[in-house]
């Protein structure tokens, strides 16, 4: 008996020993990797980021403050925050009715629908651009309806926003579709059957499930519509003081040379994403929070 014993705890020995060499890599190995992931970052993100503040601010405060109140870098600011708060709320809506419709219903043309929503990740900003262009373009599609109509699209305001929400759709929906579907409908079923309407059931059960994974979807959106270039370099037309977004407005005063306003106005473009890496974080830090309270 007590060989068997003895034998027993041997090959539970064994076991946790072979667990913990399959779990465990050496230490070099495990320093290794962590300084290649530390290399990887400095070199590629965290130095690239501080350039471009050292650069903003080389010729001094004055310098920086002058390339930010500049007409067109003002006019560029204000296009940039138009065309983000156009774009996310119709996004934000968008993607709440796309993530509702395929996470609670059965109905004909749902992976259709799936695959539309992941297109602008897989076709090219540059090609999204092109299209609209085709389509409402002085020799488009409808261009000489829109020009007899004297209706402005392609270089114009109208254009920059379609293009914003059309490489931007994607994010919310995208982030709500995985959430909605690993909560289930058994909360809204269970509403229903007690009474509640369709409002109250979203108000009451779906919302508060899903607020944290709504917001970062629109954190993530908003950046992405702000920072966009392609899409919107090829509807834009690169008019001073009209159609120039703050990313567009960045390569022509690094074309012209002009290179501590270049900066100043990428400086800003950097701080946005900063602001958002910080949301993101206290948003993740507040979902894991909720989960673990749950």
């Amino acid at each position: 008996m007590a060989a068997v014993t003895s034998l027993h705890a041997a090959v539970d020995h064994a076991a946790r020993f072979e667990t913990r060499s399959a779990t465990r890599e050496p230490t070099w190995i495990k320093w290794t990797i962590v300084g290649v992931s530390l290399t990887f970052f400095t070199l590629f993100l965290l130095m690239p980021l501080i350039a471009v503040f050292v650069e903003a601010f080389r010729k001094g405060w004055d310098t920086y403050l002058a390339a930010l109140i500049e007409p067109d870098a003002l006019s560029a600011i204000k296009l940039t925050l138009i065309a983000a708060a156009i774009a996310v709320p119709l996004n934000l809506s968008f993607g709440l009715a796309a993530a509702w419709a395929i996470t609670k219903f059965e109905f004909p043309g749902k992976q259709v629908l799936i695959t539309l929503i992941d297109l602008p990740f897989s076709v090219s900003p540059v090609v999204a651009g092109l299209i609209y262009v085709l389509v409402f373009g002085a020799q488009g599609w409808f261009g000489s309806s829109l020009a007899d109509n004297d209706i402005k699209i392609i270089f114009a305001v109208p254009g920059i926003v379609l293009a914003t929400v059309f490489v931007t759709f994607p994010f919310v929906a995208r982030e709500l579709i995985p959430l909605m579907q690993a909560q289930g409908k058994e909360e809204e079923e269970a509403a229903v059957v007690l009474g509640a309407n369709g409002w109250q059931t979203f108000w009451h059960v779906t919302l508060p499930n899903i607020k944290w994974g709504l917001l970062y979807g629109v954190i993530l959106c908003n950046a992405r519509a702000m920072g966009e270039f392609g899409a919107v370099s090829v509807v834009s037309g690169h008019i001073r003081g009209l159609t120039n977004t703050m990313p567009l407005h960045v390569e022509i005063l690094y074309n012209e040379y002009q290179f501590a306003a270049a900066f100043a106005v990428a400086s800003l473009l950097a701080l946005l994403a900063l602001v958002t890496l910080c949301i993101k974080t206290w948003i993740e830090h507040q979902a894991a929070k909720t989960k673990e309270e749950s």
